[in-house]
């Protein structure tokens, strides 16, 4: 139960921090945003406010922002619909009733002639049994379709997705993965100021019981200086000969308390597996790394631990696209949750720093230009600023259709390998 609490509100934050991005920076655009969603399929709790439906919905696969003129308009007047209309204290329409006209007796019935939501904000035609001339009526901005008893705000062009100028398009679209990486360095300076930043020297830490560095006589505080005769100046370079070195007797050179003092270990074998996949054997100690607290300190290694996942992610993608990793490598929302499960026993803060990381996957993931993904949608973008004019939407529904296919299939195969890792 831990668990299953531990990744719902995990995986609610990293999917509601994406999405918010969309929305914010869809609002500041002027764009309309027409619902905020956690989570995909029947909706369990719903609110509106300021414009927008926020939702709650039952699977939680994910989430969307549903932005208006992203997707054809649900409702379309055509010439000789019978509609009703309300009005407001301007005068002007503020709602259009599309069917069930009776429940509305006050609403007035008229049979249309000709609509323009869009730019005019007008609608004309003739009173229902009534020789009348042709009567033109304004719509308000914000007036609402009534179907089914349902409203919709209309959203004239100034407040759709594709009025907008490339630039504001592309920051609506890229907020959401930017809001994944602020996610992560908040995170990680959150983590320095509670655990202390680690330090750049090869300075011990926590001393583990019952391993080589304990055997040894380490203890907190060491600064390894040199091992088997090559200097030894960061704590990389110290993990890196370690590692290199299992069951092979390494003698280091540390200072201590101001003086140095010589000592023997032989790291452990520890099973591992490199960035092909494969199995390797590597050398451990039981060590951690020394940390200080510091305020600048702290700023700064939230961008840095960003930076470097970041840089271990996409050199991890591109070793997948090359064909270098297999795609067995790949883990679905069923390989999260069981590695999930391993670190929340190992403590709340290796859950932030999971956290972090995943967010900052979810970002990357986001901005690669593939179908139905915000890269992809960037992509179009930019070629709409290249060529000065947008693609088709019709091209553009088929492409990112036809790659949300494909993306559900991938999706499909990464869960079947999940799976089976579960069991072997």
């Amino acid at each position: 139960m831990t668990t299953i609490i531990a990744f719902i509100l995990m995986f609610g934050l990293l999917v509601f921090i994406h999405e918010w991005g969309h929305m914010i920076f869809a609002k500041r655009a002027g764009m309309l945003v027409r619902e905020f969603a956690i989570g995909f399929g029947p909706k369990v709790l719903s609110f509106t406010r300021n414009e927008t439906l926020y939702t709650i919905r039952l699977i939680p696969a994910g989430g969307y922002v549903r932005v208006a003129g992203e997707d054809p308009e649900i409702i379309e007047l055509k010439p000789g619909h019978h509609i009703g209309l309300e009005f407001n204290q301007a005068g002007k329409v503020d709602k259009i009733i599309v069917n069930n006209k009776s429940k509305h007796p006050n609403a007035r019935v008229i049979e249309v002639e000709r609509v323009d939501l869009d730019h005019q904000l007008i609608i004309e035609g003739y009173e229902i049994d009534e020789e009348s001339e042709l009567l033109r009526f304004d719509v308000d901005e914000k007036a609402f379709f009534i179907m089914d008893e349902k409203e919709t705000q209309i959203a004239p062009y100034n407040r759709q997705f594709a009025s907008k100028t490339p630039g504001q398009r592309a920051m609506q679209l890229f907020a959401g993965p930017m809001m994944n990486f602020i996610l992560a360095i908040v995170i990680f300076i959150i983590l320095g100021l509670i655990q202390g930043v680690p330090v750049d020297e090869a300075r011990m830490g926590k001393i583990l019981p019952n391993t080589p560095a304990e055997e040894a006589g380490l203890q907190p505080n060491d600064e390894v200086i040199q091992i088997e005769e090559q200097s030894i100046s960061t704590w990389e370079e110290f993990t890196s000969v370690v590692r290199d070195n299992p069951g092979q007797e390494i003698d280091l050179m540390i200072v201590r308390d101001g003086q140095e003092e010589a000592i023997t270990l032989i790291p452990n074998e520890k099973e591992s597996v490199d960035q092909k996949g494969e199995s390797i054997t590597i050398g451990q100690i039981g060590v951690y790394q020394a940390t200080e607290k510091s305020v600048l300190g702290t700023l700064k290694n939230g961008f840095i631990q960003t930076y470097d996942i970041t840089k271990l992610v996409l050199t991890n993608l591109m070793m997948l696209i090359t064909g270098q990793v297999s795609i067995d490598m790949l883990s679905g929302p069923v390989g999260i949750y069981d590695a999930t499960d391993q670190v929340v026993q190992t403590g709340f803060m290796n859950l932030l720093l999971w956290t972090a990381m995943l967010s900052v996957n979810l970002g990357i993931v986001n901005l690669v230009p593939l179908p139905a993904l915000d890269g992809g949608r960037l992509l179009f973008v930019a070629i709409e600023a290249i060529r000065g004019k947008p693609v088709p939407p019709e091209k553009e529904g088929v492409f990112h259709f036809v790659g949300f296919a494909l993306l559900m299939l991938l999706m499909i195969v990464v869960t079947w390998n999940d799976i089976q890792r579960l069991f072997l």
